[in-house]
């Protein structure tokens, strides 16, 4: 178990979010030596600290899921205190009640709102956001009940970035490899009835334009039994494609896979990962599905998705469009039906309101200067933001750190100001938080969710099984449902 709080700290400062940004903000206020007597306490929606680390990592790339790891040491900290539950916002407790537990706030609350194609179609039966499918493969408390693959036979995602690469992968990648993950029961055993047999990941622009990584972009050649296809007539539209020499080194490598792919599947043949795939039902990796095919298209942006004639998803229509020469594209006026029964829409997040605070709808941010809120200009004392809601949704995990690094700097440069005006706060939030009629989760409490959910695996004969829904996470932690 670790040490006990120590919370009579002179200087309290309340995190609002679990998730990397808000765990590198508490740890750059209790590891600096200019925070000797800082107290914080991480509040978060969910029973669970980690925030995407848990909620948003797809189940088979435990290698990032193992950040975790080094997460948990700062929420385990003397002067850090996990309190989970505890919602911020409309029926929870409001920024002004924040302000008066603790000296500083700093919000860290992500980008949780998709972007939005703007097509006709996009709310058919069978079109999803890629972040719903995410959230339901993930666990996530607030994800819908459903079977998103179910009579399937074809997937379209529309996106080139790291979400879109995940959800292809986890609706190609074989059940019996999903298997020892932490995926959820339901979620495993929908996927293991799939008859989806061909994903398409389709992006407006070219391949140098791609967001996903190259490490992620390399893991779908490599996936046992699933045939990839380029279509090098596509990648040949782009102008860096022939000489990529220009480019920056993330994209450079990007362009030389589908390269190589292109190459070596000319002739009409396709990248076949792990041993090669035949065609027909039962081909792949041997798991009891149809064959798998997963192809990326460049250069097509969705118009409209079409509607079978009962409500549901039949084809996508694209329009064929090329570089436009400052750096975007433009339509050609041609088009492409591409049928499909399952449409995932990966284009993007915005931030949303926070209640309270300022907020940039043309940018989903809170405004701010190094991470102080400003209101009409003017920084407003005691209140801070890191991670996307500061910057907008970019980076990476590992981009959270600088990010929330230079948030802790302001934060500590104006705490003697903040400690001078309010002076030591009387009694602990946590009492404050209880007496409101909050049930806050402490960490205690997500140990018990992590037993209950190593005890789950053993009784389903896996490794480690996340449970999915807020009574079952509540009931683990020891609270009243």
């Amino acid at each position: 178990m670790p040490p006990v709080p120590t919370h009579s700290a002179p200087f309290r400062v309340a995190v609002v979010g679990a998730g990397p940004s808000g765990v590198y903000a508490a740890q750059g206020l209790v590891g600096s030596e200019e925070s000797p007597l800082t107290a914080v306490d991480v509040l978060d929606r969910l029973p669970c600290p980690y925030g995407l680390v848990r909620y948003g990592v797809a189940p088979d790339h435990e290698k990032i899921k193992s950040l975790q790891r080094s997460l948990r040491t700062v929420l385990e900290h003397p002067r850090v205190r996990f309190l989970g539950n505890v919602g911020v916002g409309p029926g929870g407790v409001r920024a002004r009640e924040l302000l008066e537990m603790y000296h500083a706030v700093v919000y860290c609350v992500g980008a949780a709102k998709d972007r939005r194609l703007g097509i006709p179609g996009e709310d058919l039966r069978g079109s999803h956001s890629a972040t719903d499918f995410v959230s339901w493969y993930s666990a996530h408390p607030d994800a819908a009940d459903g079977d998103f693959a179910l009579g399937a036979r074809s997937a379209v995602v529309i996106g080139v970035g790291n979400v879109a690469v995940d959800v292809a992968r986890v609706l190609a990648r074989g059940v019996e490899e999903l298997r020892p993950t932490d995926i959820p029961q339901a979620a495993l055993e929908s996927l293991e009835r799939s008859t989806v047999g061909e994903v398409s990941m389709i992006g407006r622009r070219g391949p140098s334009q791609a967001k996903f990584t190259t490490k992620e972009l390399r893991e779908l050649g490599a996936l046992p039994g699933v045939e990839v296809s380029v279509r090098e007539e596509e990648l040949a539209l782009d102008p860096a494609y022939e000489s990529p020499e220009g480019l920056p080194a993330a994209a450079r490598r990007n362009v030389a896979v589908l390269r190589d792919w292109a190459l070596r599947g000319a002739g009409g043949a396709t990248v076949a990962g792990g041993a090669a795939s035949g065609s027909g039902p039962g081909a792949g990796s041997g798991s009891g599905r149809v064959a798998r095919r997963l192809g990326l298209r460049f250069f097509l942006r969705p118009v409209e998705i079409l509607d079978d004639g009962a409500g549901a998803v039949r084809a996508v229509r694209f329009e064929r469009t090329a570089p436009d020469g400052q750096g975007g594209v433009a339509g050609t006026g041609v088009h492409e039906e591409i049928e499909t029964q399952l449409v995932l829409r990966s284009v993007g997040y915005l931030g949303s309101p926070l209640d309270g605070l300022p907020f940039d709808e043309r940018s989903g941010t809170v405004p701010h200067t190094a991470g102080r809120v400003l209101r009409e200009g003017a920084p407003c004392p005691g209140e801070y933001v890191a991670g996307w809601i500061k910057r907008g949704p970019t980076g990476v995990i590992g981009t959270n750190r600088p990010c929330a690094k230079e948030t802790v700097g302001s934060l500590l440069a104006d705490a003697a100001a903040l400690l001078g005006t309010r002076g030591p706060l009387p009694g602990d939030p946590l009492e404050a938080l209880r007496e409101a009629g909050h049930q806050p989760v402490e960490w205690p409490g997500w140990l018990g969710i992590e037993a209950a959910e190593s005890e789950l695996g053993r009784s389903l004969a896996r490794s480690t099984v996340k449970i999915p829904d807020w009574d079952g996470l509540r009931a683990a932690a020891g609270l009243g449902i």
